[in-house]
């Protein structure tokens, strides 16, 4: 294989397809990545120049870290990992839900962070080797709903410098892509989703494209280790009381009262 490789996890479907895409169409060869969306991960690679996929739970973290090992082994280029995967289940902050901060921080914290530490350990490149971790704006600009979410992806965010100041291998870049409100979430309305989109300071919808161009950008490596990069329209530098789904509504509601 003459292309340099990336894994994408959580690649086959929403953000994480969009930056399947974006990789591919820049002649890279692209795993993709699933839990449960085998038939799509599968379409997608056939849509594809160069493309495989890998199935794994990100709940089984030995069994995500094995994944990678045996990718390490036998791809020769191995240049970037998009630890994109994530659950996004609700809980506030007035009742953190047991059950989903566990779920939480083991599929948006835990697994990812051993997955990039395997990652930067095996993987075989003599160019770059770099891991960008797909946070959330919600580590700048907090409200009280989806908590063990936002738990999990602080303690993800945490990882970036850390891990970046614990590696001296001057190839190893460790970044963070932190996307604001781009697809529609849980049960928005279309009309609820067109209204929180823009919910930022340039009142502009953020593509997925947006997400996908930067991902591709930093794993070019030509940011300092250990930095993120925003790419919310400036959602992130907002001071919400709640999360946007929930303003959307409210304003929604009020247009059509």
């Amino acid at each position: 294989m003459t292309r340099p490789a990336v894994l994408v996890t959580g690649g086959a479907t929403r953000i994480g397809a969009a930056i399947t895409r974006r990789f591919a169409a820049a002649g890279w060869h692209v795993v993709i990545h699933y839990r449960s969306s085998g038939a799509a991960a599968e379409a997608l690679a056939a849509s594809l120049p160069s493309a495989e996929t890998v199935g794994f739970d990100l709940a089984d973290d030995d069994a995500a870290v094995a994944a990678v090992t045996a990718l390490a082994a036998r791809l020769p280029d191995w240049r970037c990992l998009v630890n994109s995967a994530a659950v996004f289940d609700y809980d506030g902050a007035s009742a953190l839900d047991p059950v989903t901060f566990r779920r939480a921080v083991q599929i948006n914290a835990l697994a990812p962070t051993r997955l990039a530490q395997t990652y930067l350990a095996l993987a075989q490149s003599a160019d770059l080797r770099t891991v960008i971790h797909v946070t959330d704006m919600k580590i700048e600009n907090t409200n009280p709903d989806f908590f063990s979410y936002t738990m999990s992806k602080y303690a993800l965010a945490a990882t970036i410098c850390m891990l970046a100041k614990g590696n001296d291998d001057k190839r190893a870049r460790i970044y963070g892509a932190a996307p604001g409100a781009v697809l529609a979430s849980h049960d928005q309305r279309e009309e609820e989703t067109d209204i929180s989109h823009r919910m930022n300071l340039l009142g502009r919808k953020t593509g997925a494209d947006e997400i996908a161009h930067a991902t591709l950008f930093l794993a070019n490596g030509a940011l300092q280790s250990g930095q993120t990069l925003f790419i919310d329209s400036g959602q992130h530098l907002m001071d919400q009381p709640r999360d946007v789904i929930w303003l959307a509504r409210e304003l929604a509601a009020g247009e059509t009262a």
